[in-house]
């Protein structure tokens, strides 16, 4: 009973740490393309992967890798991506 509740704490954190990072690559991608004069197409950024990684001081945390769609002419339509590691927005590329 003990196990589950933990496993269900865990899913319920990690739930909410991943909308947070999800906000937060939304957040860098409109600023990135506002930035450069591009728009963002479909509004938001879409998962793309999560790896377990080391920081500075060995501590495990997790990297995200999200894309997004911009263009900057009107006719072509780009790929971009936002890498955040645990909280904070690591680079954002067009």
């Amino acid at each position: 009973m003990l196990l589950l509740l933990a496993a269900m704490m865990a899913a319920a954190w990690f739930w909410h740490d991943s909308l947070g990072a999800r906000e937060r690559a939304n957040v860098a991608a409109h600023e990135t393309c506002s930035s450069t004069g591009a728009s963002l197409l479909d509004g938001t950024v879409s998962f793309r992967r999560i790896e377990a990684v080391r920081v500075d001081g060995g501590a495990l945390t997790l990297r995200r890798t999200y894309v997004f769609d911009y263009t900057r002419d009107g006719n072509t339509r780009q790929q971009g991506f936002v890498i955040l590691t645990g909280r904070f927005v690591d680079s954002v590329g067009l």
